[in-house]
């Protein structure tokens, strides 16, 4: 577990958007609130944004060097299913 969060030196920012009070955007809701302090612990130095809008659906983007991003939708996914898809961003195999 302790190594599931740390992000490789080309990811350079990791960026969470949902909706604070949709049904939609609860599963990341919640999985943003137990996995950041880990995160954050295991990448002081990485920005993770966590960006809340009303109707937003929920969505996972990764800024990698040279400008390169990825993002991935996280519309109704379970709280496992959203942990490998953050996994896979943070390894840069999405």
């Amino acid at each position: 577990m302790a190594a599931r969060y740390a992000f490789g030196n080309s990811l350079k920012e990791l960026r969470f958007l949902f909706c604070q009070t949709g049904d939609g955007s609860a599963a990341v809701r919640a999985f943003v609130q137990k996995s950041y302090p880990l995160m954050k612990k295991q990448n002081p130095h990485t920005p993770i944004l966590i960006r809340e809008a009303l109707d937003t659906p929920p969505r996972v983007f990764a800024r990698y060097e040279f400008g390169k991003e990825k993002q991935e939708s996280l519309a109704g996914l379970s709280d496992k299913e959203i942990e490998t898809k953050v996994s896979a961003l943070i390894k840069g195999t999405a």
